[in-house]
């Protein structure tokens, strides 16, 4: 037996012709490239600035986390970085995309000529939210969740966070759903809910324009029960339904409870809950009271309250449902999280400034969007539909292909033994205008 690596012109990655449809749906690159300006001669230009805003997004969504010259030669990147068919020369090296990723604040100098516009970036992705429903929804649900991302190095502002036990930066995400709205990289030295009332003023703003009469509720833990978010959604006709911490106060109002989820658990040795609806006021940091839901749970290990503060009305929203089916639910945007770093390398944060870091977690964001579109529009009533990101990957990206160019046509040639061959190709019919 023989091995070597002198196949050819083969690639590891056919199944990206999937992505690259779901990109020439959303013209996805087209308004990336719009959001930098690029200030080279183009005259001595030899890779266009979409070309390396392709180049970057489709490594990441096919699971190249760093640059990798050896990416320069595949045929189907080139493929996908639509160069011409005779053209031969390789794609842009990583110290060509670096420079794309280590744009500078001010002017652009020698070595870095390409800008990008950090406001653009951040509105492409409620635009491309609002383009991938041309039928206005009767409601939705925007969760927020901050995240650690830890870090190695001597990033710019680097801080300890007692929490999660190290250096790290602290990003907020607003999904709705599986659709990513909003990837804000922060330092850690702030409070969980730290800018999150500007972020949410602009992306409802931008949907109340779209769809006047969508109702809107706002979903997170704890950390965003605060009273400036609460009072501007209350004076905006958006609801809200956060997490509360617990405290001594909130015990005693639901002692009763406790003690009767205490008695049958001992009597009947499982878990037992009681849920309690009250209206509740701090000492001095809210403004009015709201309502608040108390769960009045006893585990094995013991009691374990929990409470939740909402704009809902108890009317339509009891307390129980609203608990366990609406508040609950909210864990989905942990699966979330966990695709955009464990899959997409959102935490993949190395470079020292904090400016080229936001920069490659907008990358990674727009990888995201890619992939979700392709379980959007293509994987809808598959087995895959509700996949995450790396199984995606796996089953339907990874397809081993021959690469042949001839005159007339470019065949790719994709493994016969694939076992998800039905998926792919309903896919393609679906994707297929």
């Amino acid at each position: 037996m023989v091995a070597d690596f002198d196949g050819g012109p083969i690639t590891s990655d056919a199944g990206a012709l999937l992505l690259r449809r779901v990109e020439q749906h959303l013209s996805l690159f087209d308004q990336v490239a719009d959001c930098f300006t690029d200030h080279r001669d183009p005259k001595r230009i030899r890779h266009s600035l979409r070309s390396l805003i392709t180049q970057r997004i489709f490594a990441i969504a096919l699971g190249y986390e760093d640059l990798n010259d050896q990416l320069r030669h595949d045929p189907l990147m080139a493929l996908l970085s639509e160069k011409g068919r005779g053209d031969s020369t390789p794609l842009a090296g990583k110290s060509t995309l670096n420079r794309l990723e280590h744009a500078p604040s001010h002017s652009p100098d020698r070595y870095h000529k390409t800008d990008h516009d950090p406001e653009a970036l951040q509105a492409l992705l409620v635009e491309l939210f609002v383009q991938a429903h041309p039928q206005p929804p009767d409601s939705i649900t925007l969760d927020l969740d901050a995240t650690d991302d830890p870090l190695h190095g001597d990033q710019q502002d680097r801080f300890f966070h007692g929490y999660y036990g190290g250096y790290c930066y602290l990003p907020l995400y607003i999904f709705c759903a599986r659709h990513l709205l909003c990837a804000l990289l922060r330092p850690a030295n702030i409070d969980a809910s730290a800018g999150a009332l500007q972020q949410v003023q602009r992306i409802v703003s931008r949907l109340r324009r779209a769809w006047p009469q969508v109702k809107i509720l706002l979903r997170a833990d704890s950390g965003f029960a605060r009273e400036e978010l609460m009072a501007w959604c209350e004076q905006n006709q958006v609801d809200y339904l956060f997490g509360l911490a617990r405290n001594a106060r909130l015990q005693e109002a639901i002692r009763p409870e406790l003690a009767q989820a205490k008695a049958l658990s001992d009597q009947h040795q499982q878990p037992v809950r009681r849920f309690k609806d009250f209206r509740y006021d701090t000492l001095d940091s809210w403004s009015r009271q709201r309502r608040v839901v108390a769960k009045a749970e006893v585990l094995p290990r013991g009691p374990n309250p929990r409470f939740v503060v909402t704009s809902l009305s108890a009317h339509n929203h009891p307390a129980q449902p609203l608990y366990e089916q609406t508040y609950c639910a909210r864990g989905e945007m942990e699966n979330r999280i966990k695709e955009q770093h464990l899959d997409l390398f959102a935490d993949r944060t190395s470079n020292h400034t904090f400016r080229a870091n936001q920069l490659r977690l907008w990358l990674t964001s727009f990888a995201y969007v890619l992939v979700e579109g392709l379980r959007h529009w293509g994987l809808r009533h598959t087995c895959l539909a509700k996949a995450i990101v790396g199984s995606l990957r796996l089953k339907l990206l990874k397809i081993g292909a021959q690469v042949t160019t001839s005159v007339r046509r470019i065949k790719i040639a994709m493994a016969s033994g694939c076992p998800y061959q039905w998926e792919f190709r309903l896919a393609w019919a679906q994707l297929t205008p």
